[in-house]
């Protein structure tokens, strides 16, 4: 029995700043701190450290865990657990869920997830992107756990363990089921702002969360999207939909809104790579 981790970064405790998540080389639009950054990474890798230690302690063979932020290199290698395998990089099939298609792989734990956007009280609440302003499957609207829950949910895996503020804890839950076990670091209290539980404290309930999930496992169930599922895409700019409106299978539905309709949760998550490539070259 093997694990993946999709490891997230706005989640982590002590993270309630796009300075704390954004590398020197990130966004120019956002504001950079390499001290800020490094902090935030080591907090983030000793959480998937934490992760990791519960699953092996449940009896997991083997993790692997994908970073999951930004321009996906913000674990520090040299503080992982030497058990783990990692994923690193943006060129790959399955973005945040890189290697969930391994042989063996039989839980998901999303480590440092945060809430979707527009989630009043998020911290750094959004999906994805700034400019996604919802997605909805067949009328349901979810972030990015659900997104990547669809795509483990292709290859019959089950999300087992969350954790990160207390607003994404729930919205998962509410999506995949309370038996989906959460580890909450810290209570929004707006975009920018949280109370947040101290680093170690954090990490001692990630491991015993990660023991929890694997021990329920067998009450889990892959979230798996119906046959003929219709997805809708809020975006915040008519030009971005007219960029992605190239796209062959995305259909417009509004002055802001694309719909598409994936045979399966591996073709989302491959409209989904396209649409942000897409909605990214916005003409202006």
């Amino acid at each position: 029995m093997k694990v993946l981790i999709s490891a997230d970064m706005e989640g982590v405790a002590g993270v309630s700043s796009w300075v704390h998540v954004t590398a020197a080389e990130g966004r120019a639009a956002r504001p950079t701190s390499s001290i800020e950054y490094e902090r935030a990474r080591l907090r983030m890798t000793r959480e998937v450290n934490a992760a990791a230690d519960g699953a092996f302690a449940a009896g997991a063979t083997g993790v692997v865990v994908a970073d999951a932020h930004g321009g996906k290199r913000n674990l520090l290698p040299d503080e992982l657990d030497p058990r783990l395998r990692y994923v690193t990089g943006t060129d790959n099939d399955l973005g945040m869920m890189q290697a969930i298609d391994e042989e063996g792989i039989a839980a998901v734990f999303f480590t440092g997830y945060h809430a979707k956007a527009g989630t009043p009280g998020g911290p750094l609440a959004h999906t994805s992107t700034g400019w996604v302003h919802d997605v909805r499957v067949n009328g349901v609207s979810m972030g990015e756990y659900g997104m990547n829950a669809i795509i483990a949910g292709h290859f019959g895996v089950p999300v087992a363990l969350v954790t990160g503020d207390d607003l994404a804890v729930a919205q998962t839950q509410a999506l995949l089921g309370e038996r989906v076990v959460g580890a909450v670091t810290k209570q929004g209290y707006s975009l920018s702002s949280a109370q947040h539980i101290a680093p170690q404290a954090a990490r001692d309930l990630i491991r015993a969360g990660a023991i929890e999930a694997l021990g329920r496992l067998d009450e889990l169930e892959p979230y798996v999207m119906p046959d003929g599922a219709t997805v809708e895409i809020d975006l915040d700019h008519q030009a971005r939909v007219d960029s992605c409106g190239y796209l062959p299978g995305v259909e417009r539905a509004g002055d802001r809104t694309l719909v598409i309709h994936p045979a399966n949760g591996y073709e989302f998550g491959k409209f989904w790579r396209a649409i942000l490539a897409a909605g990214a070259q916005m003409g202006m």
